[in-house]
């Protein structure tokens, strides 16, 4: 048997995925059939002033999007740019073959505004930081 040394891997493997996406992908693939690549969806949102004043993230990956966050400046909340940002992420994760969206978030984020966006509770991880939850949320697009 040969040895295994543990490791930080470089920039240009972190940016590429090289080689372990590839290769956890064709691992996959033998189970459930090739699937596309992750892409990205990224926005952003910007005042009259070209000021940033919002944004969203996520991958669409295995015919699902999954929101990594939406951040809408306070003094913003509550004017509708959340719910487009959320809107156009949705728009074009479906352009990319997303079927389903989803998304955590702490019961002081935003699990409202996400109900009202047509998401419900998938999982719910109590005490998950300070006796406060975590909620996974999901949507059918």
């Amino acid at each position: 048997m040969t040895s295994v040394t543990i490791y930080t891997p470089s920039d240009e493997e972190v940016r590429y995925g090289l080689p372990l996406g590839r290769r956890l992908r064709e691992f996959n693939y033998k189970h459930i059939g090739e699937y596309p690549e992750s892409q990205v969806v990224w926005l952003n949102a910007k005042d009259s002033n070209g000021v940033a004043i919002g944004g969203i993230r996520g991958t669409v990956l295995m015919y699902w999007l999954r929101l990594e966050f939406l951040w809408v400046d306070d003094a913003f909340r509550g004017a509708g740019v959340g719910s487009r940002l959320l809107a156009e992420a949705e728009a074009r994760g479906r352009e990319l073959g997303a079927k389903n969206v989803g998304l955590e978030t702490f019961e002081w984020q935003a699990p409202d505004f996400y109900r009202k966006q047509g998401y419900v509770e998938a999982a719910r991880l109590e005490n998950y930081f300070d006796d406060r939850d975590s909620a996974f949320m999901r949507k059918v697009l």
